[in-house]
């Protein structure tokens, strides 16, 4: 029997690799994770909870890296798989000594680099070197975006570099529904049927640069009455509840914090709504597309990875405000434009499954194996 352990700053970030996990629980390998430990992890045998702290210059990851080390010490690993920029990090080097003597294979998803084609100077001065240096101990970099394939192809000396759609989403789960089921769940939920209904699917933090569409709230609620904006996702800064409170807001926009039910909240909803500023290809996105809904959404290269301007969704620029509410009034404005893009969606999502995930993954699990 095998050993593998998955490493993610947050446990949260263990839903991604559930089904990864699973397939190996199947094939009769013993199935680790290490995170900050937030909540419990599912379809694993160990559940470590180490002191990793998602900032980079934070000196609990110190003491992350001591902790890390001694569990890769004590289970002998044939396969660690991290995942974020700082389980990326500290996996890396709490087993460079196993990497070096040949025992263990090392494989690290970027979910989109720091340092990308716009990204402040600083990324590339920081995040860049940090990268490269680590690609030295790397058996196997995923990447989910072509942007980032493409650049490491160019800058890391890896053995093997690989493209896949994302970490897959369940389309079972993740689909349309028919417009009684979304009046259902409107009425359940406590939103009228004819609500106008944007959802924002992500952590409110910095870069997912929820403050944006709020700035633009009063003016579009001027000519969309029955606006109605959800916040879904835990929060980080208080920039944005700040905000609604200061504007009073609080009839238009709503903060349901983490969720259970976000399939039922997307579908339900008439846009999916993003204004990150960096991206690798986000599921949020892929989930509304699976739902048959809209999307609105910034420029980066995870949104232009997967949103094709007027055809599945509208893009618009971080810095043009005017171009983002222009994109919701269109959609407001146009609903057999909204139909049109719901069915391209449902269509353009199949790619994205879980299944197709599972059996890339597999090939590079297998080949490592």
């Amino acid at each position: 029997m095998g050993k593998v352990l998955f490493v993610s700053n947050t446990a949260n970030f263990s839903k991604f690799n559930l089904p990864f996990m699973k397939w190996f629980l199947e094939h009769g390998w013993q199935v680790d994770y290490a995170s900050g430990g937030e909540e419990k992890v599912l379809n694993c045998t160990n559940d470590f909870t180490i002191s990793i702290a998602r900032s980079p210059f934070s000196l609990k990851n110190l003491k992350a890296f001591k902790e890390l080390k001694k569990i890769v010490s004590e289970q002998k690993y044939d396969i660690i798989h991290c995942h974020t920029p700082m389980g990326g990090v500290l996996a890396r080097l709490a087993a460079k000594k196993n990497w070096k003597a040949g025992k263990v294979k090392i494989i690290y998803t970027a979910h989109g680099f720091h340092f990308y084609k716009g990204a402040p100077l600083f990324n590339w001065i920081f995040y860049y070197p940090i990268e490269k240096f680590l690609s030295r101990f790397t058996d196997t970099l995923i990447t989910i975006n072509d942007e980032d394939y493409l650049l490491a192809k160019k800058k890391f000396h890896i053995p093997q570099i690989k493209k896949i759609d994302g970490v897959g989403v369940n389309l079972k789960r993740f689909n349309k529904i028919t417009p009684n089921e979304k009046i259902a769940f409107r009425q359940k939920l406590g939103f009228l049927p004819n609500d106008f209904i944007i959802t924002v699917v992500a952590e409110l933090n910095k870069n997912k640069n929820q403050i944006m569409l709020l700035r633009k709230v009063k003016e579009l609620k001027k000519e969309i009455p029955e606006l109605k904006i959800l916040f879904i996702g835990k929060e980080t800064l208080p920039i944005a509840r700040n905000f609604v409170e200061r504007e009073q807001l609080s009839e238009t926009v709503k903060f349901l914090g983490y969720r259970t039910d976000v399939e039922k909240l997307t579908a339900m909803s008439d846009i999916g709504f993003s204004a990150s500023i960096r991206e690798g290809l986000p599921i949020n996105i892929i989930e509304a597309m699976a739902c048959g809904i809209p999307v609105v959404a910034s420029i980066n290269r995870g949104h232009c990875s997967l949103i094709k301007q007027n055809e599945n969704g509208f893009l618009f620029n971080v810095k043009n405000p005017q171009e983002m509410k222009d994109a919701i009034l269109n959609l407001y404005k146009n609903k057999s434009l909204c139909d049109e893009i719901a069915n391209r969606n449902t269509e353009a999502a199949k790619k994205y499954s879980v299944e197709i995930a599972i059996e890339a993954m597999a090939k590079i699990y297998s080949a490592l194996m």
